[in-house]
């Protein structure tokens, strides 16, 4: 079961670069479903917004285990795919997000944390 996840937000497509933000989209699709066959990714899912006047348009969330999405994100075909994308969308983001049991300790170390704070 998956630990941990990766959190990959994009912006508005850069004007006149439509058709190929499409054609990114797509490789990306077809490159963490390769990386889900390959046991690289638990799963992941991809995300349209409606219009909201943000500066977030979309996002994918990649579900693994923390070491291999920590490797994914050095891997030169993942930092290739997100340069691409830079040139089609603006404000490319991966952040890691924190899930399950890794959720439950990162809350329980803040809480200790903040515990003589209050």
């Amino acid at each position: 079961m998956a630990s941990a996840a990766l959190f990959i937000g994009w912006g508005p497509v850069v004007h006149t670069r439509e058709r190929k933000s499409l054609q990114v989209f797509n490789e990306a699709i077809q490159y963490y479903t390769k990386l889900q066959e390959q046991g690289e990714v638990e799963s992941f899912e991809a995300f349209l917004l409606e219009p909201h006047g943000g500066d977030l348009a979309g996002f994918l969330l990649l579900r693994g285990e923390r070491d291999k999405l920590n490797r994914l994100r050095h891997n030169p075909e993942f930092l290739r795919l997100n340069n691409r994308a830079q040139a089609v969308v603006e404000n490319v983001g991966v952040v890691s997000a924190y899930m399950g049991e890794e959720l439950n300790r990162l809350l329980g170390t803040y809480e200790q944390d903040i515990g003589d704070l209050l």
